[in-house]
């Protein structure tokens, strides 16, 4: 996978989890990676099924209708301190990461395949909820085999 520093965002914070969820269309977008459509289908994909992974992490992406929104593949990687719920009140589920991924053909799901391989260790989770820079993500997630 290829991080790229203008993807990367840290200490960013949300009131809401479709906040977060455009806010990472939005970079996707504006980098050229996708058709402003596939921001209103990451917002569906979460409708239909959590984005949530656990872990403290969520996997924004586009539901399998919008695979023709994406122009080429790309991840972005925000860091969320205070956290946002993409659960409920009562049920809450706090995301400190967060990875907008749009990938060609079925890159998305090798992309997610490894961001959960390494997300499944909580203690790399904190490591990137606490990077102090974006070379130190990058150099996180590039050690992700």
């Amino acid at each position: 996978m290829d991080f790229q520093k203008d993807l990367i965002k840290l200490n960013e914070s949300f009131d809401t989890k479709e906040e977060a969820i455009r806010y990472c269309g939005r970079l996707l977008f504006q980098g050229g990676y996708v058709e402003e459509d596939y921001i209103e289908a990451m917002i569906q994909r979460d409708n239909d099924l959590s984005v949530y992974m656990g872990n403290f992490i969520a996997i924004p992406h586009g539901t399998d209708e919008a695979k023709e929104k994406v122009l080429k593949s790309g991840i972005t990687v925000v860091q969320v301190p205070d956290g946002v719920n993409f659960g409920t009140e009562d049920n809450p589920q706090i995301a400190t990461v967060l990875f907008g991924i749009a990938g060609i053909g079925n890159e998305h799901l090798e992309m997610i395949q490894k961001i959960s391989i390494f997300c499944a260790d909580v203690d790399n989770v904190v490591k990137l909820a606490d990077a102090q820079s974006k070379d130190e993500i990058i150099r996180l997630l590039n050690n992700v085999e």
